[in-house]
């Protein structure tokens, strides 16, 4: 753990510079767990014993903006992932409402500076998964209507338009209609998402994209070589691109050593019938039965911290920032247990010698001027450009 001086040291420049998180799962969580009751899980209280995140917690970790993902597993499909997506957004906006003294919606980068000018924690929104809008270019300017402000390209399986990083090559990177779903982002004005996708999708979109992009939640494939992290040919060229890779905590995404236990406790979950995934309380179960008997490689602040020194090299201190991904995976590392940790993040790049300039840009900075620039890029393109008709039949066959 970090020295006390240096926790203060970090306190007080997120008091200055509060982190802007790029992906968090707790709407997810509420509906597997409470379906979206919000007195059953009534964040304005101590929900430690249930998830990675309440609103004492968020400002204990020095939280001042939050993308909260509109997720929804590529199991749904069509209809149902279009309808599941709606009830993720009306939770993050249920959320908003009965909060209003510790969470501002915000749409905007401006939204996000008058909400910190404020106190309030800036609550983004951002979809998971291209299949939230059916292969329909329509549902993805309702989503950005409604709200929303990423989306990520694919979740953990293909979509037809679209190669992920964790299926089988189908479409070797964005298909023609994949090519126009990124186009028709930049016009509305929504952040193209790479993590999780395959490195040939990311590379066509940052070729395509006429905005910067993000990668929500992913760390660099250089330290940790899982398929979900970033290459450094794809972190290199966000310098010319603009855009903002955001590391990620998952424990088998950062440590090189937890790869191979992943793959034992996804089999273990697998085998009871369950999702790797299943963030209920039956998986959680499981989950510690596992570890139980199979202690699991232990990732700490430090892991991360070798991350974004890596990316900082490569990428350039203007294109990174943090994406958590709380109450979206089953463990965490030791002291970022939960969204009350970043201090100790921050203290451990310190530590290292990071200057507080830059980490002005880790945690807020970068991620408000990429909203900011994707904003500028659709004022462009609207004033020129139609909204898009295309369908997938018409560009893909």
């Amino acid at each position: 753990m970090s020295s006390p001086e240096l926790l203060d040291r970090a306190r007080a420049l997120l008091a200055e510079h509060p982190v802007v998180d790029g992906h968090n799962d707790l709407p997810w969580a509420l509906r597997e767990q409470v379906r979206y009751d919000l007195d059953a899980r009534d964040i304005a209280q101590d929900q430690a014993e249930h998830l990675h995140t309440d609103l004492a917690r968020l400002r204990a970790g020095g939280v001042g903006a939050q993308f909260w993902s509109v997720y929804v597993p590529s199991r749904l499909q069509g209809d149902s992932a279009v309808a599941a997506t709606l009830e993720q957004i009306d939770c993050v906006r249920a959320l908003a409402a009965r909060y209003p003294d510790t969470l501002r919606l915000a749409f905007t980068a401006d939204d996000m500076e008058a909400a910190r000018s404020a106190g309030r924690i800036a609550s983004l929104m951002g979809a998971e998964g291209g299949h939230s809008i059916d292969c329909s270019l329509a549902t993805l300017r309702a989503l950005h209507r409604l709200g929303v402000r990423y989306m990520t390209l694919t979740h953990n399986d293909n979509v037809p338009w679209a190669d992920s990083a964790t299926d089988e090559p189908a479409a070797d990177g964005l298909t023609r209609f994949g090519e126009e779903v990124v186009r028709e982002m930049n016009r509305v004005g929504m952040l193209v998402d790479l993590s999780h996708v395959a490195p040939a999708t990311m590379r066509d979109a940052i070729r395509v994209s006429r905005a910067p992009v993000i990668f929500s939640h992913s760390s660099a494939r250089a330290v940790c070589d899982h398929v979900r992290n970033v290459p450094d040919d794809v972190l290199a060229s966000l310098a010319g691109n603009g855009g903002v890779a955001m590391a990620t905590f998952v424990p088998k995404f950062v440590l090189p050593e937890a790869v191979e236990w992943t793959v034992a406790a996804d089999t273990n979950m697998r085998a009871h019938g369950l999702d790797p995934l299943d963030l209920t309380a039956e998986g959680k179960a499981v989950q510690a039965a596992f570890e139980a008997a199979n202690p699991r490689p232990v990732a700490t602040e430090k892991t991360v911290a070798d991350h974004l020194d890596h990316m900082r090299e490569v990428a350039g201190i203007d294109h990174v920032g943090i994406g958590g991904d709380y109450d979206g995976t089953p463990f965490t590392p030791k002291g970022l247990d939960d969204v009350a940790g970043y201090p100790n993040l921050i203290a451990e790049l310190l530590d290292r010698g990071w200057s507080e300039p830059d980490l002005a840009k880790l945690t807020w900075s970068n991620a408000v001027r990429v909203l900011r620039e994707a904003e500028s890029v659709a004022t462009k393109l609207s004033a020129t450009e139609p909204p898009s008709i295309a369908t997938i039949d018409q560009l893909d066959g």
